[in-house]
């Protein structure tokens, strides 16, 4: 029978234990941002499992930067919604 790759969630769980060095020289105010981007990896498992990549790095990394984007465009439809008040007040 042949081998099996790892599954993208069992990748993303040894590159979590490969970077717990790392984390834990991180000061505390930073473990928690490190925790939440190793959290949005993981919100897209089943889009990079699809890729089957070796090297889980490229899949971790896109996951990471789409959930960026998608914090960052909510952030400015926020900011677009507060702004939008004042600029119908001027034009009254």
């Amino acid at each position: 029978m042949g081998r099996t790759n790892p599954t993208f969630r069992d990748q993303l769980r040894a590159f979590e234990a490969r970077w717990q060095p790392y984390r834990r020289t991180l000061r505390r105010r930073d473990q928690p941002h490190f925790d939440r981007l190793i959290d949005q990896a993981a919100a897209h498992a089943d889009a990079a499992g699809v890729v089957n990549q070796r090297d889980p790095y490229q899949p971790i990394l896109l996951s990471i930067a789409l959930e960026q984007e998608r914090r960052l465009t909510t952030l400015e439809e926020r900011i677009d919604d507060v702004d939008q008040p004042e600029d119908d007040a001027v034009q009254n």
